[in-house]
């Protein structure tokens, strides 16, 4: 399905739009996503296209990642069967729906950023004997925007024949996705849905640090009863035995490998974050469609909280799609202030940075020695 994008505008302050011939400018997009195509691409990510539970690479020293693949491939192995009701495109059993089985009706993989969370995610949609229109794979994020594409009625009769929904990144960051999220799901598994999440944070101390959690206690437990836990440990793989991230470049080094490398964006960071607020976040991936890098000048610290979370979800749909982003200015730790990294969003700052670094060394090779 076709993306319509804007192309006015420039990629460098002061200067006149940039030829074919010379980079794209992330700036000058404006993507209007259709609701079919958020629908159709909630699939498993480029990165994690090919990903397998053989590819997982347990860590020896954590006993925890070799079980989680254990208790996987048993909890897809047991979605082969029919439909728990027989709603949705397919009707497998009798017009009277069954109720579903007692317990808990997912799994929710709990660990820090970088223990192969995600790998695991898309390696259990992989492995659930289900032809991809009956499984659904995407971001908290994405599947709240889907909602507000959709309607929370629509939302329901489109997921409600699944099979199996896989949330990643779950997280509760206000009181109304709380609700909207306890309520959805709460339906979906009426319906037979089995649920598949990762977080960073346990189902039952969802929103804690962001909104008076205390006072959403109802539909917190409510959404933690839908999963069974299951503990990660282990150390960000993105830096086991890997050099640090590679220092910034100079402005005129990532300028020169933006004009040097096809399909790649150059654009300065002040400006991007003031061009992201906006673009709807449901459109991110969208505004890098194409993109074969991002080059960017002039990074430097992020100035509030709300345009902090903006540059999350690019850092995420960046890292998704493999895309390597070059910079200059401070380095990528240094982006987030100490309040940020003490508060919250901790945790999706911290991804942030050790995504942005990932995608830093990616880019190393496109400057010239």
């Amino acid at each position: 399905m076709s993306t319509s994008l804007s192309t006015s505008g420039s990629a460098l302050s002061g200067q006149p739009p940039i030829a074919d011939a010379g980079p794209l400018a992330l700036c000058a997009r404006e993507p209007r996503v259709p609701a079919e195509r958020l629908v159709a691409e909630m699939v498993p990510p480029p990165r994690f296209d090919s990903v397998r539970f053989d590819t997982y690479d347990p860590d020896p020293a954590q006993p925890s990642q070799a079980e989680a693949v254990t208790v996987l491939s048993g909890f897809a192995a047991g979605l082969g069967g029919a439909h728990a009701t027989g709603a949705g495109k397919r009707r497998w059993f009798s017009k009277k729906p069954a109720a579903p089985a007692p317990g808990p009706r997912g799994v929710y993989l709990d660990g820090g950023y970088g223990v192969g969370k995600t790998h695991l995610l898309a390696s259990l949609w992989h492995a659930t004997p289900a032809e991809p229109a009956l499984k659904a794979f995407g971001t908290f994020v994405e599947l709240t925007n889907l909602v507000g594409a959709l309607g929370f009625q629509q939302t329901v009769q489109t997921l409600g024949g699944h099979r199996l929904l896989c949330i990643d990144e779950f997280e509760l960051d206000d009181p109304g996705d709380t609700v909207l999220v306890s309520s959805l799901l709460s339906r979906l598994v009426e319906q037979g849905v089995a649920l598949a999440a990762t977080s960073n944070t346990l189902p039952g101390k969802l929103g804690e640090g962001r909104f008076a959690a205390a006072d959403f206690l109802r539909e917190i437990q409510g959404l933690s009863a839908h999963f069974r836990p299951l503990r990660i440990d282990g150390q960000d793989y993105r830096h086991r035995g890997l050099p640090e991230a590679p220092a910034p470049f100079t402005d005129e080094q990532v300028a020169k490998a933006a004009y040097g490398t096809p399909g790649a964006s150059l654009d300065d960071f002040p400006g991007l974050l003031e061009h992201l607020a906006k673009v709807h976040p449901s459109r991110y991936g969208a505004l890098t469609d194409g993109i074969a890098a991002v080059c960017l000048t002039d990074v430097g610290p992020v100035p509030d909280q709300s345009t902090a979370l903006r540059l999350v979800v690019l850092a995420d749909r960046l890292y998704d799609r493999e895309v390597p982003v070059l910079a200059s200015g401070v380095p990528f730790d240094r982006l987030f202030s100490e309040e940020m990294l003490n508060g919250g969003y901790r945790k999706k700052y911290f991804r942030a940075i050790s995504r942005l670094t990932a995608l830093a060394r990616d880019a190393k090779p496109l400057v010239s020695q």
